[in-house]
């Protein structure tokens, strides 16, 4: 192929490809006219719709204005309406106020008028008795002239007599007074005293604990018994000289007796020997070391003890020395009775005792409770002062009310009574004392002395049963009617309290009722 072949189709080619541009160009032209005039077409139909909408529209809300318009109209006047009602009842209600306060303005007037009225009255009424009062006077005076001219006596003599004769009789009438008070209260006191203690004693129940001078430490074997004892007998000596307990290792199996009067070192010696037990190392430095450390939880378990003490009995501001004897005193006995469980006893019966005489039951109870903290002694010294007086100095030193420290020092006649408070420990203390049972030696003469009363009765002829009661102070005894008559039972009661008096020796009185009862018995067939 030539040139001018490829050059023909080369210009044909671009003269065919400007052809179809201007084609494409009036073609797209076209188009676009066209596109033109719908869109034009298609915003006069929006427009028309939107002008349509816009009109409805207006309308509507002219429409809902109107609406609006009425209903804010309507509100506006019922406000109004309601406004008028209430300014109408205002209106009424000041009416009403307004006639009331003229009604209330002429009853004042009124009333204004009638107290000048009264006032005058009274005025004048007051002017006539300043003069009646004046002539009164004035007529006295002469009449008592009159009077001292008829019996020649002044009136200061007159008043004079008179105040003298008035009080010889008030002096008789007060005496005649005096003295039916002082047979009345003869006559009531015993009654309402024996009234108030046994109604203290009925109320007040307490356990009571019996210490003995030796404990017994149970063992297991004895092997331990060996231990224990030691080689030639060292671990006991130790024991013993470390604590102050004598040891009694005897045949008793299973068993060692700690013999002490006193009861710290016995409860030191049984809680020490324990612990070394159950330890095992049983040896002379081990028991100085046990023993030192068993003394100190003593010493703290004694003052837990006084403080549990005073808790329980609502006693409050008691200076710590003075807490620590009264846990001392849970290791200290008298005749067989525990000393804190007789203080705790003594300080409830003084408080319902106190009570029961409208006094002061605090002080009562602190007063009982440190009544024996003098039986505590601290060395050897004090043993030779009476417990009461050494417990009264103890309380003065750490504080206590003069009325506690007298009833302290009082409750066993070493010092004079000053206060009602020492009475009632000292009748408080006896109490918790001798009733029967309390104490092991008391109990014991209780029952003896039973047992004689009862056997003085029975060694008369007739006597079919004999009961002492009332503690001893009542013997009972039931005759047989066969062999006792009326008479010789009046004479046997006399001869039986006879007997008694000059054989035996017993506090305060005993009654003797002799009983003699007849039965007449028959049957009906």
């Amino acid at each position: 192929m030539d040139i001018n072949t490829i050059l023909i189709i080369v210009a044909t080619l671009v003269a065919g490809l400007v052809i179809g541009y201007l084609i494409a160009k009036s073609l797209e032209k076209a188009s676009a006219s066209k596109l033109i005039e719908s869109a034009k077409s298609e915003a006069d139909v929006i427009l028309k719709q939107a002008a349509a909408e816009g009109e409805s529209l207006k309308k509507d809300k002219i429409l809902q204005a109107k609406e609006k318009f009425i209903e804010l109209k309507a509100a506006h006047e019922e406000v109004i309406l309601s406004r008028d009602k209430k300014m109408a009842e205002a209106e009424k209600r000041t009416r009403d106020k307004e006639s009331q306060v003229s009604g209330e303005l002429a009853k004042s007037k009124k009333i204004n008028q009638d107290l000048e009225d009264k006032i005058k009255d009274y005025d004048f009424r007051l002017e006539f008795l300043e003069k009646k009062k004046v002539e009164i006077e004035k007529a006295q005076k002469s009449q008592i002239k009159q009077l001292e001219v008829i019996s020649g006596l002044s009136a200061e003599d007159a008043k004079q007599q008179l105040i003298e004769s008035l009080k010889g009789e008030a002096k008789s009438d007060a005496m005649a007074y005096v003295q039916d008070t002082i047979e009345e209260a003869k006559l009531t006191a015993q009654q309402e005293a024996k009234k108030i203690i046994i109604n203290t004693i009925q109320r007040i129940g307490t356990e009571e604990a019996i210490d003995n001078c030796v404990s017994v430490f149970n063992i297991e074997s004895d092997d331990v018994k060996g231990r224990i004892i030691g080689r030639e007998g060292r671990n006991i000596r130790a024991i013993e000289a470390a604590t102050g307990v004598e040891i009694i290792v005897d045949d008793t199996p299973e068993a060692i007796i700690l013999s002490c009067f006193d009861s710290v070192r016995r409860e030191v010696a049984r809680l020490s020997l324990h612990k070394l037990v159950t330890d095992g190392r049983i040896h002379p430095a081990r028991i100085e070391e046990i023993v030192q450390k068993t003394q100190k939880q003593i010493e703290q378990e004694i003052i837990e003890v006084g403080k549990r003490t005073v808790i329980d009995l609502g006693i409050h501001g008691l200076h710590p020395e003075l807490i620590k004897l009264v846990g001392r005193m849970k290791y200290r006995s008298s005749y067989g009775q525990n000393l804190l469980q007789h203080s705790r006893e003594v300080a409830k019966l003084c408080g319902v005792m106190a009570a029961e005489l409208g006094l002061n039951t605090k002080l009562a109870k602190r007063a009982g409770l440190l009544h024996d903290i003098g039986k505590v002694p601290d060395s050897e010294a004090d043993m030779e002062t009476p417990h009461a007086i050494l417990g009264m100095q103890w309380a003065e030193k750490y504080g206590e009310k003069p009325e506690v420290c007298n009833a302290i020092g009082a409750h066993h006649d070493e010092v004079e009574m000053t206060t009602l408070l020492s009475p009632i420990i000292q009748v408080c203390d006896a109490i918790s004392g001798a009733r029967p049972g309390a104490r092991r030696q008391v109990l014991d003469s209780y029952i003896q002395r039973l047992k004689d009363l009862e056997d003085v009765a029975f060694g008369f002829n007739g006597v079919k049963k004999a009961y002492a009661i009332q503690a001893g102070r009542e013997l009972r005894v039931i005759v047989e009617s066969e062999k006792v008559s009326d008479e010789v039972a009046a004479k046997l009661s006399f001869e039986i309290s006879q007997k008694i008096q000059t054989d035996m020796t017993y506090p305060g009185q005993v009654k003797v009722t002799v009983i003699r009862e007849t039965r007449a018995v028959n049957i009906a067939k």
